[in-house]
């Protein structure tokens, strides 16, 4: 088994599209106008509209409405992206702050309200962990 997207189902995929196209750095491939998608080197985030729900599982998804998923995204620096990222990005949930598990983490919303961490590993094991 290899996981290879996760899926973000909104009301608005255009307004999303160009969130993440920003944020990420990445370029969107557009499928139709209710499906694109942003691949990473060990990803892809894919965003539908809320008219693609009904294709596999009509009411099974609702837009804007993720109270217990994070989006990660692993970064080289990310008190630089913080710099960045201030003025675009709306919602920070904090700024820069090293967990205890050894990643200095960037907590923010996306326009949906989806929370997104941009993470740079600073402890030698965190570092290690990622290590390509």
């Amino acid at each position: 088994m290899n996981f290879v997207s996760v899926r973000i189902i909104t009301g608005d995929v255009a307004r999303l599209v160009a969130f993440y196209e920003r944020v990420t750095g990445a370029s969107a491939t557009w499928f139709t106008e209710d499906f694109a998608e942003l691949r990473t080197a060990s990803t892809t985030l894919a965003i539908g509209s809320t008219r693609t729900v009904a294709l596999f599982a009509p009411g099974s998804a609702r837009p804007a409405d993720n109270h217990s998923v994070i989006l990660e995204f692993l970064v080289d620096d990310v008190d630089s992206v913080h710099k960045s990222l201030t003025g675009f990005v709306e919602d920070f949930v904090n700024g820069p702050t090293t967990m205890p598990w050894g990643n200095r983490s960037l907590i923010f919303r996306d326009p949906d309200g989806n929370l997104v961490n941009f993470f740079t590993p600073v402890t030698p094991a965190a570092v290690e962990k990622f290590a390509r």
